[in-house]
């Protein structure tokens, strides 16, 4: 199946909210996304990016680790327009879920980035190396995020870089593609 057939179906995140988000969940993620704050350095390596791509997020409203995560795609799409982000139901799309299984199982937030013309460049999800190495040091810890996020806690902090980072190799990789580069006469 190519997976960016579904990025026109997919939903931006505030009607993403609305269809499949409890009064709650929508709480919780206005929250999170006014927490979400970038540093002048990411915000000026986001200014950088020049090609045009589509992020296609499987989600759950309900998820406590896509509302710490994926109002930071929000962000990264605020300062880089040419970021075009989208979500998917995770339990709606039950097709694209068991494709985007980790490990077996089924895991939320997973994001697919494609080049404009919609090849597919990467996929990453669902805790970033940051969240991981928190939640090894804690070993009795939350198997699930509570969606709690805070600016000032500094694993959040590393994760958002951890998306970024991802974020900026897709976006090289697309700027580098003899391909595109091609395409766009650069």
């Amino acid at each position: 199946m190519n997976l960016h057939t579904r990025f026109d179906q997919a939903l931006p995140l505030s009607d993403f909210l609305g269809k499949f988000g409890s009064p709650s969940d929508q709480s919780r993620w206005a929250a999170a996304l006014s927490a979400t704050q970038l540093s002048e350095a990411q915000l000026a390596l986001l200014a950088k990016f020049t090609r045009e791509t589509h992020v296609l997020v499987l989600a759950g409203a309900w998820c406590g680790d896509c509302v710490a995560q994926c109002p930071t795609f929000e962000r990264f799409a605020e300062a880089a327009p040419v970021l075009k982000v989208r979500y998917l139901d995770r339990d709606v799309h039950a097709d694209v879920q068991e494709l985007l299984k980790i490990n077996g199982g089924n895991r939320v937030p997973v994001a697919v980035f494609f080049s404009e013309d919609g090849l597919e460049v990467a996929r990453y999800g669902e805790r970033t190396l940051a969240r991981y190495r928190s939640l090894v040091e804690q070993l009795t810890g939350e198997s699930c995020a509570t969606g709690l996020v805070k600016s000032t806690d500094p694993v959040q902090v590393r994760v958002i870089q951890d998306w970024l980072e991802e974020f900026e190799r897709v976006q090289w990789i697309l700027r580098l593609s003899p391909r595109l580069r091609r395409l766009h006469g650069d």
